[in-house]
């Protein structure tokens, strides 16, 4: 696991739980609005933490932390994404995944081994504009797959999606639309994170 950055207690990341947060280094998708763009350029990856550091912390909140979230970046692309996740289950805590969608797969694997009990998929924009959303050409239906995954398991979940400044007259409404019976989060767009992609 590369760990670009750990946030102690969280409030907001894990509906109804005070939470941990480890942030993965490296992302499959670049995103203009991206707000933690250091953790998907590896140009500008800092060294990453030690895991064994995660959880020599996370050991001495056991019964004051109720769960940790693993976000990113985009924490499927981590090698070793099960086996940690597997440790923390193995403390007592709740995990919950933040995940763009891309690997079905992976997702499959950590629900057949009930690994995760919360999972937020960002969903970026209507089908039709997703490579202009994610800033690379993208496999909708992997996406699709993986919000399809969830609703068929009943694992808790909902999807988010950034009020991008962009959308034109109708998409936000189709984006509710493919939300289905999910949960939709609208998060706030903000234009000071967003950049020309490379």
């Amino acid at each position: 696991m590369r760990i670009g950055g750990y946030e102690k207690t969280s409030l907001v990341d894990f509906p109804g739980r005070v939470a941990a947060v480890v942030f993965t280094q490296g992302c499959n998708f670049r995103c203009p609005w991206c707000h933690n763009r250091q953790l998907v350029e590896p140009r500008a990856f800092g060294p990453p933490i030690p895991v064994d550091d995660i959880f020599r912390h996370l050991g001495g909140r056991v019964g004051k932390l109720s769960g940790v979230v693993v976000t990113g970046g985009e924490p499927t692309l981590q090698p070793n994404l099960e086996s940690f996740l597997a440790r923390l289950c193995a403390l007592g805590f709740a995990t919950k995944l933040d995940t763009n969608g891309s690997n079905p797969a992976v997702v499959q694997k950590l629900l057949d081994r009930a690994l995760i009990d919360f999972v937020a998929v960002d969903l970026k924009a209507p089908w039709s504009r997703y490579r202009e959303a994610c800033g690379v050409r993208v496999d909708t239906r992997a996406v699709q797959e993986t919000i399809q995954l969830l609703r068929a398991q009943r694992i808790p979940h909902h999807l988010r999606t950034t009020d991008w400044a962009e959308f034109a007259p109708g998409e936000r409404e189709e984006i509710e639309a493919i939300a289905g019976g999910s949960t939709l989060v609208w998060q706030t767009f903000r234009a000071v994170h967003l950049q020309t992609c490379g």
